[in-house]
């Protein structure tokens, strides 16, 4: 004989509240669905003026060419006469610029590069040209200025101080983070009003906001003006006019209201 269990019953009362609970729970799962709400996507652009600079230099010096086959070891006697006349040239430049009214603080110099140079000799017409080498020993500048007006009484000093290579100018902000906050706010404005717009136009009520994420966060690029020593006038002179431009940033973002259905259909 077998046994056959029975499922028990749910009480009467039990029974009514799902049944009643089930279109509650449709109706909220519909309320949290995409068709009720609204998604927006916006960007904004803001161009600002440089406020400071930053110079980029070089100095160097060479030791005397000789024969390749002659270089079998390093002349440590012409290395050291090259960086003293390196380092002599080097305490110039900065006394240079601070005569010209730069803080020593503002001055940095890197380290000390050495770098071996390959030279094609002069040939006797009789023979191949003998290779030469030499060794160049060269030492970086970077020269913070805070006041654009500074800019070409300083690369005046740079060019007075006999610098080798001008690297070019770099235009930056002082503040970024409020030229950041700036583009991301115009990004959101722009966004609650096209949300604010399609609403109105496709007669619906904007609900509260229920998510915004950046598409990506602001750009900062600093502004970049190639220059060269070997190219840079014989006399800067008050002449000479430097215009930084502008820097651009840009902020996407991307925002969802909550959105309730058009008047004519309630």
């Amino acid at each position: 004989m077998t046994l056959v269990r029975r499922r028990p019953l749910l009480p009467g009362a039990l029974l009514s509240a799902l049944l009643l609970a089930t279109p509650m729970l449709a109706a909220a799962q519909q309320q949290d669905s995409p068709r009720n709400r609204l998604d927006v996507q916006a960007q904004a652009e803001l161009q600002v003026v440089p406020d400071e600079a930053t110079l980029n230099a070089r100095l160097w010096e060479r030791t005397p060419a000789v024969a390749q086959r002659e270089d079998t070891r390093t002349d440590s006697e012409a290395l050291a006469k090259a960086r003293q006349r390196l380092e002599e040239r080097a305490a110039t430049l900065i006394q240079t610029l601070e005569d010209a009214g730069l803080e020593r603080d503002a001055i940095s110099a890197g380290s000390l590069r050495v770098q071996p140079e390959s030279l094609q000799g002069k040939s006797d017409g009789e023979s191949e040209p003998t290779p030469l080498v030499r060794t160049r020993l060269e030492r970086p500048f970077q020269i913070e200025i805070s006041d654009l007006d500074d800019l070409p009484m300083m690369l005046d000093a740079l060019t007075e101080a006999g610098v080798n290579a001008l690297d070019g100018v770099t235009y930056d902000l002082s503040d970024r983070k409020q030229a950041a906050d700036e583009v991301l706010t115009k990004a959101l404005e722009k966004a609650r009003h096209k949300a604010e717009l399609m609403a109105r136009t496709l007669d619906m009520t904007l609900g509260p906001v229920i998510n915004v994420s950046e598409n990506h966060a602001p750009v900062f690029q600093p502004r970049m003006m190639a220059m060269s020593a070997d190219a840079a006038p014989e006399s800067a002179g008050s002449n000479a006019e430097y215009r930084p431009g502008t820097i651009t940033l840009d902020a996407m973002v991307n925002v969802s209201w909550a959105i309730e259905p058009a008047q004519s259909e309630q």
